[in-house]
């Protein structure tokens, strides 16, 4: 196969508000795609940026009380917890309102108006007489001029599909002030799309087989117009905004400024570009070669292929105006835009009020697990332009009878046995475990092709499948039997070795979109990172793996449930009592402790902790057994009163806070290591609950908390 350059980016985010779960699927999507290429020896560099032009945020961040700048840094502030939560690598993240960008877009304008793209007309745009201003197309609603369609805004129909002018609309009104707004003349340049060089380019572009997905070409064959004298053609492009506008400024016509979606492509460029400017380009791939190529000379390199994941909402776009920007500015143009449909939950549009809304931030804060999503999704998607489905009661039934049943579940079954009996070394391996791993190396080609491809449903089928032979091998030989039976023993360890060895196998097919497992898995075995190639090399007889600890738990369907509950209300307001003081002066039941000093605090040791195992303790109702793992390079045995409120499989895999440095204590159940910190009320009588803290995602074990 041979060596791949690739430059990937997903649609950048608008910075006016948090990321939605169709970012999430999108980004997952992405990430899948560059994890398969780089697990195939490919150089991938996967940029993203914070779109953070136009009059949206210019206008919320007028009503906020803050400059465009200071309200875009607290949405940008908030990014890293959702990509970071979903195991989403961006090689780069950066914003529109970069150096970068602004160079890139007046440079690219330049060079259309060279090439003579460029028109200065005098138009007449909608003006609003109560705000005073000429409006956004995004702040004027009126009837669809094509459909009929009420609601609709001044850009686009989302009914139709139809693209026009805001004075197209018919009722326009305001979304601003409701006024119905004027038409006032003004001058803006405009983007020649109608000229037949961009027209013949297009046509050529677009009809490229491979490069556009088959519906999104027969949707693009309906912006082009056939006009009555047979000519084909398309509608120019409105490129400039009056003041005051939040964006770049064009450099030959003061007070004029770039409309957001001409600069706001280009900040792939500019991602890009910061990513080679600042020297990482070549730490994000191997083998590292090419590491002196400045961001000209990589973006200039014919082998380059640049690769757009988008929503079927901005293909418009992504497939006329971007190429043709890029095409007569004497710039490379996308070898792929990669087209994807929405998601939806239970067949319905997302609606947080009807609570078929999914928030990835409250996933996460529920202690959902993040690759449950990843995978689900994966089993979901495929190259066509297709809306993905999130439903509920099948999202908690292939997890748990793929992923826990049929994948965990063969490392789970055969591990134990290789631990206690065999001292955590493999064996050799007799002809039917070798047909077994022969079936499941010789398949490692054709599922990262279906990676590759964007198959990913059919992948996630493929290596079920492999996952039922692997466990009808297991039920055939019952372990369990044989380990009952001492003159079996040799056979027990050929079983179970097998069992380990294809464990290995499916976790790399299962890489791209389980990362974060696949790297305990690597612990657990002692092996190199898995990737397509090494996979297909056996750990061989004599390897030592680490004892097995828990990789997964399964969904627990009322705490999915917990998803898409409306968040409770906020708490009422506290009312004054008597002498001045508040009916809250004893916040949970009792007040708060004399004060110390930082010196004290400091003696206390707070660690990260992930609890890897959790039991019942025999004799007690109230205590469970933590084993703990705080990064010592051993585990700790805990005991903790919260069995009234836990069941061990609920904390298996969970973070937590301990105390580290708390003096051992001898109980008669054994020696508790430490302490595991836990909220409640002090009156528990009348209000129950307990809680353990649980750390964000991205802590890792032995992390102090300070």
């Amino acid at each position: 196969m041979s060596h791949r350059r690739l430059f990937v980016t997903a649609a950048l985010p608008y910075a006016n508000g948090h990321f939605h779960i169709g970012h999430i699927m999108e980004y997952i999507q992405a990430d899948v795609w560059v994890r398969t290429q780089r697990l195939l020896g490919h150089e991938v560099h996967f940029v993203g940026a914070d779109d953070v032009h136009g009059a949206p945020i210019m206008i919320a961040a007028e009503k906020a009380g803050k400059t465009p700048q200071q309200f875009v840094a607290e949405i940008v502030a908030g990014r890293a917890q959702y990509l970071d939560g979903f195991h989403i690598r961006f090689d780069n993240w950066h914003s529109t309102d970069a150096p970068e960008n602004h160079a890139l877009a007046q440079s690219i304008y330049l060079a259309l108006k060279a090439a003579g793209l460029i028109e200065l007309r005098t138009i007449e745009q909608f003006y609003d007489p109560v705000k005073g201003m000429f409006l956004p197309d995004r702040y004027i609603k009126g009837q669809c001029p094509h459909c009929g369609a009420p609601d609709q805004y001044g850009d686009a129909c989302e009914a139709c599909g139809a693209v026009y002018s805001p004075t197209e609309l018919r009722n326009p009104t305001s979304t601003l002030s409701g006024a119905t707004p004027e038409l006032r003349q003004s001058q803006h340049l405009f983007f020649k799309l109608s000229d037949p060089r961009c027209v013949q380019f297009l046509e050529e572009w677009t009809s490229t087989p491979g490069r556009l997905q088959p519906e999104v070409v027969n949707k693009v064959r309906e912006w082009f117009t056939v006009g009555d004298d047979g000519r084909v053609g398309l509608s120019d492009w409105d490129i400039s905004r009056d003041a005051p506008y939040f964006g770049i400024e064009i450099p030959d016509a003061p007070g004029k400024y770039f409309y957001v979606w001409l600069d706001a492509p280009i900040g792939y460029l500019a991602s890009l570009k910061n990513h080679f400017d600042k020297g990482q380009a070549a730490s994000h791939w191997h083998p590292p070669s090419r590491t002196t190529q400045s961001f000209e000379e990589f973006i200039a390199d014919p082998a380059v292929e640049q690769i757009h994941f988008i929503g079927k909402d901005i293909a418009y776009f992504h497939t006329l105006f971007w190429p043709a920007m890029l095409h007569f500015a004497g710039r490379k143009t996308p070898t792929h835009v990669f087209v994807h449909g929405f998601i939806t939950v239970s067949g319905a549009k997302m609606s947080k009020s009807r609570g078929t809304g999914i928030d990835p931030l409250r996933y996460l804060k529920l202690g959902l697990n993040p690759e449950w999503l990843r995978y689900y999704l994966a089993a979901k998607l495929n190259p066509r332009v297709e809306d993905v489905d999130f439903n509920p009661d099948d999202f908690v039934a292939r997890v748990n009878s793929d992923l826990v049943g049929k994948y965990v579940n063969i490392a789970a079954r055969a591990a134990g046995f290789i631990s206690k009996r065999f001292d955590g070394r493999l064996g050799a391996i007799s002809p039917d475990g070798e047909a077994l791993l022969d079936t499941l190396q010789s398949a490692l080609p054709a599922v990262a092709e279906l990676w590759a491809e964007r198959e990913y449903g059919k992948a996630v089928r493929e290596i079920m499948q492999l996952a039922d032979r692997v466990n009808a091998y297991v039920d055939t030989n019952k372990p369990w039997e044989l380990a009952k039976q001492p003159e079996l023993q040799e056979r027990l360890h050929d079983v179970c070795t097998t069992c380990i060895e294809a464990f290995r196998v499916l976790t790399a097919m299962l890489k791209p979109v389980l990362p974060a497992t696949a790297e305990r898995v690597e612990a657990f075995l002692r092996c190199a990172p898995l990737d397509f190639a090494n996979a297909g090399q056996p750990l061989g007889a004599g390897h030592t793996i680490a004892p097995y600890q828990h990789l997964m738990q399964r969904v627990d369907a009322q705490a999915l449930q917990a998803l898409f509950e409306p968040p409770a209300p906020p708490n009422p307001p506290m009312v004054p009592a008597s002498g001045g003081d508040t009916a809250a002066a004893t916040p949970g039941g009792e007040p708060i402790a004399p004060t110390i000093t930082i010196d004290d605090f400091a003696k206390v040791d707070l660690r990260i902790a992930r609890i890897v195992a959790c039991e019942r303790v025999e004799g007690s109702t109230k205590l469970l057994r933590l084993t703990l793992d705080v990064g010592e390079g051993r585990t700790r045995n805990v005991f903790s009163g919260i069995a009234s409120a836990y069941a061990p499989e609920q904390l298996v895999g969970k973070l937590t806070v301990l105390v580290a440095n708390l003096a051992p204590r001898k109980m008669k159940f054994g020696l508790s290591e430490g302490m595991v910190l836990a909220a409640s009320h002090a009156d528990g009588a009348a209000h129950p609950g307990l809680y353990i803290l649980e750390p964000h995602p991205g802590a890792e074990p032995g992390m102090r908390v300070r």
